[in-house]
């Protein structure tokens, strides 16, 4: 995210004033958030219905913002829960967003301050999309350093998210899809570098911007409705149109709908809560059974289902750039047949390896594959892959040194973005492997590191304590994360 404007920082610190009153009542920063989004929602569609030209009704008359405005006391929160329920059952955006909607703002007089002080006295629909946007993306940043919420797991650093997009360059033309949607911080910042140059969009390309570039998919009720509303606060989609995020499981089934950019970060979480029966026709075993022909290997790991899911949703010559733990990269059996398609079939190209301490999930060791679909051949569609390390040496925290978009700017450089990858020049953090050389590799294991540890060589050199604290937490939750992982094989095979 840029620098808030001024009049966003005002919005953004009087957001914030409320979310600290109301946390004394046990309120978490996500519970308010999604407060905020039920009443300024309202708020913008009484607005839109009260404007001079072309005035627009969104929501039903009896769901109305002058309803919460001439209420009091209890009435107030009889009237507010009856418009949640209301509003819940409407089809597109706003079931979306209403979706299981519940007060969680206990004191009436609170309720009330919250819609009179705060969202009442600004003209929403006035504010610039970046003044809104900012101010509400703060909140969301907010809310995932609240652990014990475990929002932090939808959350995906927005640095990363920022070098990953300028690497990919999605294009005004594109349709850019998150399986694993979150918050929305993938499709948002996409949206932002293909209206670069909005001057010089067609009416169609800006059209398309708006109604067709974004998609996303999100699991759970309560971040489907913070993505929606995220997005509609950024100017993207329409609150009266088909919600540009759906709610459901992404790995159920393949809808047959193909995008030309894949932008994801899937969930961390090792078990999936159905039953993979794959092409080889071996069933992992879960609560709910579902066939998936397009899968070439049945797993319960989630990570790898989540890779053959967007194999088959990129369109030809699509490309997509994917957050992934390391298991990803040495797991055997189904991990090893998953590597060797990548390698073989599409054109894996680029791989991050990124530093721990960045992630709110602890634990996380991850890289990010970036890799392009390609037409059957009878030859391998990968030449070469490139690896970035900005793991070793590199020491992280999420608050004393929390990673900057800067600390991306070498790897962007070296991908050089825009030219041909034979052009890419080897530096001590960037190295290239032929597909040969990989694929003699033990399970084609590509998780490849070459620089020394400067910290095994000079003490002076070693992190701050309280890094190496947590990288000890960060390496015994990894290990809890691998052994559950070879439990859960055993498992299967019994």
């Amino acid at each position: 995210m840029t620098q808030p404007t001024v009049d966003a920082r005002r919005l953004i610190d009087k957001l914030w004033s409320y979310c600290n009153v109301l946390r004394d009542d046990g309120v978490s920063t996500i519970e308010y958030t999604e407060q905020l989004t039920y009443l300024l929602f309202l708020k913008m569609a009484h607005e839109r219905e009260t404007r001079p030209l072309a005035p627009e009704r969104i929501v039903p008359a009896q769901c109305s913002w002058q309803r919460l405005l001439d209420a009091d006391g209890d009435e107030l929160e009889t009237t507010y829960r009856h418009i949640l329920e209301t509003l819940a059952k409407q089809p597109g955006v706003l079931g979306v967003v209403f979706r299981k909607a519940q007060n969680r703002i206990q004191d009436p007089a609170k309720l009330k301050r919250l819609v009179v002080d705060l969202i009442d006295r600004e003209n929403w629909s006035a504010s610039g999309t970046d003044v809104k946007g900012d101010a509400y993306e703060s909140l969301l940043a907010k809310g995932a350093e609240d652990i014990k919420s475990g929002a932090g797991q939808y959350f995906t650093p927005r640095p990363l998210i920022e070098a990953m997009v300028d690497v990919v360059r999605p294009t005004p033309d594109d349709t850019v899809v998150d399986p694993a949607a979150g918050t929305g911080g993938f499709l948002l910042v996409a949206h932002e570098h293909a209206s670069r140059h909005a001057a010089d969009l067609t009416p169609t390309q800006r059209t398309h911007l708006r109604d067709r570039f974004a998609h996303g998919t999100e699991l759970v009720d309560g971040t489907a409705r913070l993505a929606a509303m995220n997005l509609i606060l950024h100017g993207i989609g329409a609150p009266t149109g088909d919600s540009l995020i759906e709610v459901k499981d992404s790995l159920l089934a393949d809808t047959g709908q193909r995008y030309s950019v894949v932008l994801s970060n899937p969930p961390f979480g090792r078990k999936s809560s159905i039953t993979m029966v794959g092409a080889d026709g071996r069933e992992a075993r879960e609560d709910r059974e579902i066939e998936r022909p397009d899968f070439v290997v049945t797993t319960a790991n989630k990570q790898l289902n989540f890779v053959q899911h967007i194999a088959t949703i990129l369109a030809m010559y699509g490309r997509a750039a994917v957050v992934l733990p390391d298991n990803v990269l040495f797991e055997g059996g189904a991990g090893e047949t998953i590597r060797r398609k990548l390698l073989r079939d599409y054109e894996l190209h680029t791989m991050l390896r990124l530093p721990t301490g960045i992630f709110y999930a602890q634990g996380v060791k991850a890289n990010v594959l970036f890799f392009d679909k390609r037409p059957a051949a009878d030859h391998p569609w990968t030449e070469r892959l490139w690896v970035y390390d900005l793991r070793t040496n590199q020491h992280f925290t999420l608050k004393q040194n929390p990673l900057r978009r800067h600390h991306l700017d070498d790897f962007v450089a070296s991908y050089a973005p825009g030219r041909p990858r034979s052009e890419r020049v080897e530096s001590e953090r960037f190295h290239s492997f032929g597909y040969d050389e990989l694929m003699a590799r033990d399970k084609a294991n590509l998780d490849i590191t070459w620089l020394r540890d400067a910290s095994l060589d000079d003490v002076d050199d070693l992190p701050a304590p309280e890094v190496i604290a947590r990288e000890i937490v960060d390496d015994l939750a990894a290990a809890l994360a691998e052994f559950e992982a070879v439990a859960l094989a055993l498992e299967d095979r019994a």
